[in-house]
């Protein structure tokens, strides 16, 4: 193993500068003597600390733990979202992207040691199983969870679809510990739900960005509008809490209510990295209004749709400024099997007019923030909080090199027009938000969405328009 190690550090050593000589002859640079010697000496430094580590650290550690951390570091420390993602963690980040696993259809946690259902997913292996909220599993297969944490518990309740698994349960109306054997199935990761607010209001609840949610989000709209037909005064989007997910699946939501334009466009270092997307013909609402609510924790993918839909007055955005996550990670598979792969930042987010969202995030139209949970006092935490975060370097900058127009001009035509009927709502329903607001259970934002919503409805068309303008 040792001469294994220094051979990939001395091949390190002979590769990368011909590889970095190539590329840099690519783009124009070329590299000074001085600059080569400096480069081989750094690597030469980092195979004599790794060398040094393995011989004279108090422990033995293993090799491929260090060179796994010196990896890791290396990413971390150009920001906090390139990442390297070994086997294991790149294994279940796709079962995250993808939406689909084999399963059993269960949403759990940890309690006191052992892990607890929270509620079994309707239809799948486990709600037919029997199994119900509440119940206890104390062994998997006959193995104890005690001892184990929440990700390798969930991690052996998963596997091929079609194996059975025994699951261990403790259920207080059950004297003594019982077996249950459920056959594991393809489950599919719910990450869209919708509902009907106050009889003539759709609700679309967007959870992540997998490769579910685009069609979901399609569907959702389906169900609604044939549900409500003419009687429908609106549609809320929910994407508060959403950390994000996938690209294509923001751009297809984001069409799925736009008619025309573009939705957004990435900028990085490399030409292949500048793209531009642009709605395709066809509003599937046909120009119903929709409020998007939004918070501190609506980030990446998240605030590529509300960009988008505020850009082009297709939306009012309510609730708080976003996260700010405004750069593109690409998925670099490594290994001779494709099994890891590392993240790293490749390029920015922009949404129609030229925004970059970086630090800065999606402000709301109507800002309404929920009342703080008793006991946090700290603001969330965003993009511009975390350490060693890429910084907005934009200035003001439109794509075009002309100055931008302040928030308040940018979004003036809109927000006059709406906020007469805002401040209507607050006005009339003011006693009532207030003692909602005292109520943790009571949604304020979702409420004041829907009577927005009921009040937009009833403006004139022509006024409807000019609102949306």
């Amino acid at each position: 193993m040792h001469k294994l190690v220094i051979s990939v550090l001395l091949a390190l050593m002979i590769t990368i500068p011909s590889v970095a000589q190539s590329s840099d002859s690519q783009s124009g640079i070329d590299r000074s003597k001085n600059e080569q010697e400096d480069f081989y000496e750094q690597l030469d430094l980092l195979m004599r600390i790794f060398e040094r580590v393995r011989s004279e650290y108090v422990d033995e550690v293993e090799d491929k733990e260090i060179i796994e951390a010196a990896i890791q570091g290396m990413l971390r420390s150009l920001d906090p979202h390139s990442t390297y993602l070994n086997p294991d963690v790149y294994k279940q980040v796709r079962v995250q992207m993808e939406g689909e696993y084999g399963g059993l259809g269960l949403e759990v946690q940890m309690e006191n040691g052992v892990v607890k259902v929270v509620s079994p997913i309707d239809d799948t292996p486990a709600a037919k199983a029997g199994m119900l909220g509440g119940d206890l599993i104390t062994h998997i297969d006959g193995d104890s969870v005690v001892g184990k944490t929440l990700t390798e518990a969930v991690k052996k309740m998963r596997g091929a679809v079609g194996e059975p698994i025994i699951l261990t349960v403790v259920r207080k109306e059950e004297a003594d510990p019982f077996d249950i054997e459920i056959v594991r199935e393809k489950i599919r990761v719910r990450s869209v739900r919708h509902r009907i607010e106050d009889k003539t209001i759709g609700y679309i609840r967007v959870s992540t960005f997998n490769m579910q949610s685009g069609k979901s989000v399609e569907e959702a709209i389906g169900k609604i509008t044939n549900e409500l037909g003419d009687t429908i005064d609106g549609v809320i989007l929910d994407l508060r809490n959403n950390p994000g997910g996938l690209l294509d699946e923001a751009i297809r939501i984001s069409d799925a209510f736009l008619d025309r334009g573009e939705i957004v466009s990435t900028r990085g270092r490399r030409r292949q990295n500048n793209n531009r997307w642009y709605a395709t013909s066809g509003d599937m609402l046909h120009g119903v209004p929709i409020v998007v609510l939004t918070n501190a924790y609506s980030a990446s993918a998240s605030e590529i749709v509300a960009g988008a839909l505020q850009d082009h007055r297709r939306a009012i955005i309510l609730g708080d400024r976003t996260f700010g996550k405004g750069t593109v990670q690409s998925e670099i598979r490594l290994g001779r099997k494709g099994n890891q792969a590392i993240r790293l930042t490749t390029a920015r987010y922009f949404t129609p007019s030229g925004r970059s969202i970086q630090e800065r995030g999606v402000e709301p139209d109507i800002e309404l923030l929920m009342p703080r949970p008793k006991g946090v006092r700290r603001a969330p935490r965003r993009e511009a909080d975390l350490n060693g975060h890429i910084t907005n370097d934009q200035k003001n900058l439109d794509r075009d090199g002309e100055v931008d127009k302040t928030e308040a001009e940018t979004n003036s035509a809109s927000k006059t027009a709406i906020e007469g009927k805002a401040e209507d709502v607050k006005n009339a329903d003011k006693a009532d938000t207030d003692d909602a607001s005292k109520q943790e259970a009571v949604d304020v934002q979702l409420r004041y969405a829907i009577k927005l919503l009921k009040n937009l409805s009833s403006l004139p068309k022509a006024q409807m328009a000019e609102v949306r303008k």
